[in-house]
């Protein structure tokens, strides 16, 4: 039996510092092929993963979207075009993951054995995600580690620990999760008729709606893994991204559930940015209260991603 192959694709606006961290750390996880779709001019990430044997990238300058009837407004749709511009252009592996910059594979067990333990008539195979919480100042994680929170796969439960966990907000958070739960997908390549778009695969418009779980791997997702990098994106987010006002809220049992965008825009209005503050220390922020409760329901994850190594060990004349 062959060894299955796999890599990513990914539609990237960030320093070249962020671009190149993110395939360093894939090439080094065994990633055959990375293809970064770099959503503006680069010269410095470009050339640096042009130079790559196992990087491919694509400048997604004007020219490009002329020749595809015009770029989308919106970076979500980008995202999509692309990743399945890719799967569509024999992205050169047996497995595409459409992931995040600031998104990182995790591997529990072999990928390998993971692969060979989907069914061949399976097309996807869904990644969990765990979300960074910021270190506590006052009780920091061992050197380099950092502390993921996990949620529930199970609806119902989920949001019975969720109220458990995060007492004073729970009620309008899905699983305490600032950003997606329902995490992202290996897609089987070279299968006719497919569409990727941000967290599902497509085949002929239909969404594949059964993925295998591939329970051997995490998507850790680093979203706002300091109260800085949280309030730097926060305006974006609250208008185009994670927290817009067109989401939908937590999957509460009964009514009152505010989205994040409601959520956060009332606490700014009645506390400003104090109030944001709170609310960050108490959910996205290890403290020993936090990460106890957490590893009662055993959603909490101690993980060392060691990217600045794996920076340096790929892209060594990078700086």
């Amino acid at each position: 039996m062959t060894t299955a192959t796999w890599g990513i694709v990914s539609t990237i606006k960030a320093p070249a510092k962020d671009i190149l961290t993110f395939a360093a750390y894939h090439l080094d996880l065994g990633a055959h092929r990375v293809h970064i779709y770099l959503d503006e001019e680069n010269p410095e990430a470009f050339k640096a993963l042009k130079a790559h044997p196992k990087c491919r990238v694509i400048v997604c300058d004007e020219g490009y979207w002329r020749r595809r009837k015009g770029r989308p407004e919106k970076h979500q749709q980008r995202q999509t075009a692309n990743a399945t511009h890719c799967y569509r252009r024999r992205p050169q592996i047996d497995w595409l993951a459409h992931i995040d910059v600031d998104e990182f594979l995790w591997f529990l067990s072999p990928l390998t054995g993971q692969f060979d333990a989907i069914p061949d008539t399976a097309l996807s195979a869904r990644i969990r995600p765990v979300e960074a919480l910021a270190p506590d100042t006052n009780d920091p994680p061992p050197d380099g580690q950092i502390w993921f929170k996990g949620v529930n796969r199970h609806r119902k439960l989920r949001a019975a620990q969720t109220i458990e966990i995060f007492p004073t907000y729970g009620a309008h958070l899905n699983g305490g999760f600032l950003s997606h739960v329902v995490g992202k997908v290996f897609v089987r390549t070279g299968q006719d008729q497919i569409g990727l778009r941000i967290h599902n695969a497509f085949v002929a418009g239909e969404m594949d709606d059964n993925p295998c779980e591939m329970s051997g791997t995490l998507l850790c997702h680093l979203h706002a893994p300091s109260w800085e990098a949280f309030l730097a994106a926060y305006r974006y987010r609250l208008q185009n991204g994670s927290y817009r006002a067109d989401l939908k809220p937590a999957p509460l049992s009964g009514d009152g559930g505010m989205n994040m965008h409601a959520l956060f825009s009332m606490l700014e209005r009645e506390g400003g940015e104090a109030a944001l503050r709170s609310f960050y220390d108490e959910v996205c922020t290890a403290t020993p209260a936090l990460r106890e409760r957490l590893l009662h329901h055993k959603l909490l994850h101690g993980i060392t991603l060691d990217l600045d190594a794996k920076l340096a060990r790929h892209f060594p004349d990078f700086g």
